[in-house]
């Protein structure tokens, strides 16, 4: 089946499947955003859960392809490793697709929204996971005004901006699912990139525990 016959109620620039190999769509020209929706991990999410409250300020590490991240500072809770594992296959997937032998990684643990604004990174493909709280919020391009992104806001907020059309929902990536995120330095991308933020943290999903990962070459 074709991956953007997975679930097609999306805007063009948007693939949504369930299948992790058709990530290789966010390779295609029109495509700015790649979503794998995949299941939570019960055995992640009760880890975060019970040590929610000693996960510091997270990690940030680089690894080698086939590695897993060492997590001997977060607290020693069943689920550990079924973490560490999770983000060492993620940190592989990512540097297969883009044939990069190193990947950058930070596990954010946020009690608020880290970039709050609607913009777009000056990245190539960044692959997010939020394993705790809500996920990330992303824009249809055909439902937004790029001239009222940063500086063009006149720093009103992104629903006062003009930024957003007429009935615009701001929609979400859940949670556990695998996003892939095209910027604006990624070859042939420079006016274009996934419209997006971080969400508001509510106090009863605090705090929101969310993976970032980057090429590293």
């Amino acid at each position: 089946m074709n991956a953007r016959q997975d679930l097609p109620a999306h805007p063009p620039h948007t693939l949504v499947t369930r299948s992790p190999a058709a990530l290789v769509g966010i390779f295609e020209p029109d495509v700015q955003l790649a979503i794998w929706q995949r299941p939570a991990d019960p055995l992640i999410a009760d880890y975060l859960e019970t040590s929610r409250h000693g996960l510091g300020r997270g990690l940030r590490t680089t690894l080698e392809a086939g590695q897993c991240p060492e997590l001997g500072d977060l607290p020693d809770h069943p689920g550990r490793d079924a973490l560490a594992q999770d983000i060492g296959q993620l940190a592989e997937l990512l540097g297969d697709l883009l044939d990069c032998p190193h990947i950058g990684l930070r596990l954010e643990v946020i009690d608020k929204a880290m970039c709050p604004r609607l913009h777009v990174d000056r990245v190539g493909i960044r692959l997010l996971c939020t394993y705790r709280g809500p996920g990330t919020e992303w824009l249809d391009d055909a439902a937004a005004d790029r001239s009222k992104l940063g500086s063009g806001a006149g720093g009103l907020p992104d629903e006062e901006s003009g930024l957003l059309g007429t009935g615009t929902q701001i929609q979400r990536v859940p949670g556990f699912a695998v996003a892939l995120l095209k910027g604006s330095l990624w070859q042939g991308n420079g006016s274009r990139g996934i419209i997006h933020r971080s969400p508001a943290v509510p106090a009863d999903g605090f705090p929101r525990v969310v993976l970032a990962a980057d090429g590293v070459w």
